[in-house]
């Protein structure tokens, strides 16, 4: 496995530390390896530690480096990375690593985003094979790193009891507080449109416009009485259609329904979402309406929108 790290920021890797947004971490990153560092405690940061880096630019202009995280702390929404470039190894030319794409697992729309992804691929055994970095002795190149296990919710309950005083005791105060339930531990607060297939791709996000419109098309009655953009999203969730939204809840006891209601065997999870009150949102505001109209954009259109959370209103 190795890290693969793209920033827009020319010059990030000559600095000491740089800073990914919470939300960028994992992207384009395999679902069971994602599961592992969903929160990012000692034994975590310590895997991620003992990873190879590639440190890329977007863009097919910029070398890459190879080099290693020597500190990973997160900051609330962010993480903030210290990194050591291999001085032994020149910049790598885009040209060059563009011809092991592939089998580096790396994705032409991965280039066009600032993201942090970790990779299932021997990065050193690729650079050495096809002679971009010095011969290194096997076991360091073949070298594996042990996942760290899944992680246990922070405060496991087993009855409603347990749970009720929990949430009573979260002490949210001036704050907002919200909910989210799901059936197993495992799965990521991702918007059903955003879902990957096995090998990466996105399943649904390229044709959002068009699934958007075709159900409107061949059910516009039920239709007839939204007036926004949102409205009519809120009614194809409930089609179960792919959207870009993600169900919350403001009644804890919802969210737990949801965490039981399946997968009886596995762990469920509730988990918290806690903001400022200023931050909320109103279905009638500028954000969500622009947020939501993403929706009616084709793909050609998407591809210029970066969809970080500084650049929303």
């Amino acid at each position: 496995m190795f890290n693969f790290l793209v920033t827009s920021q020319l010059k990030a890797w000559q600095k000491i530390g740089y800073e990914y947004e919470r939300s960028r971490f994992l992207e384009y990153t395999d679902d069971e390896i994602a599961s592992r560092f969903q929160e990012l405690k000692d034994r975590q940061i310590g895997a991620l530690l003992k990873l190879p880096c590639l440190f890329a630019y977007e863009g097919q202009s910029q070398p890459m480096r190879l080099g290693r995280l020597t500190k990973v702390r997160p900051r609330g929404q962010m993480l903030y990375i210290e990194f050591a470039i291999d001085p032994d190894v020149p910049p790598i030319p885009f040209k060059k690593i563009g011809l092991l794409k592939a089998g580096l697992d790396i994705r032409d729309w991965e280039l066009s985003r600032t993201h942090w992804a970790i990779k299932d691929e021997n990065l050193l055994d690729v650079l050495t094979e096809h002679r971009l970095i010095p011969a290194r002795p096997k076991a360091e190149r073949s070298a594996e790193v042990a996942l760290p296990s899944v992680s246990v919710p922070d405060s496991p309950v087993a009855s409603v009891d347990t749970f009720v005083h929990k949430v009573l005791n979260l002490g949210a105060g001036t704050k907002a507080a919200f909910y989210r339930g799901h059936s197993q531990a495992k799965y990521r607060l991702e918007p059903s449109v955003f879902r990957k297939d096995e090998r990466g791709n996105f399943r649904y996000l390229d044709n959002e416009d068009l699934i958007y419109r075709e159900l409107l098309v061949s059910n516009s009655f039920d239709f007839q009485g939204d007036n926004y953009t949102l409205d009519k999203l809120v009614r194809m969730q409930h089609y179960s259609l792919p959207t870009r939204l993600l169900d919350i809840t403001s009644n804890p006891l919802i969210a737990l329904f949801f965490a039981c209601k399946s997968h009886l065997g596995d762990l469920g999870e509730v988990i918290v979402l806690e903001m400022e009150r200023k931050q909320v949102r109103y279905f009638d505001s500028d954000t969500a309406s622009c947020i939501a109209n993403l929706t009616r954009l084709p793909k050609a259109s998407k591809d210029k929108v970066d969809y970080s959370k500084e650049e929303i209103p």
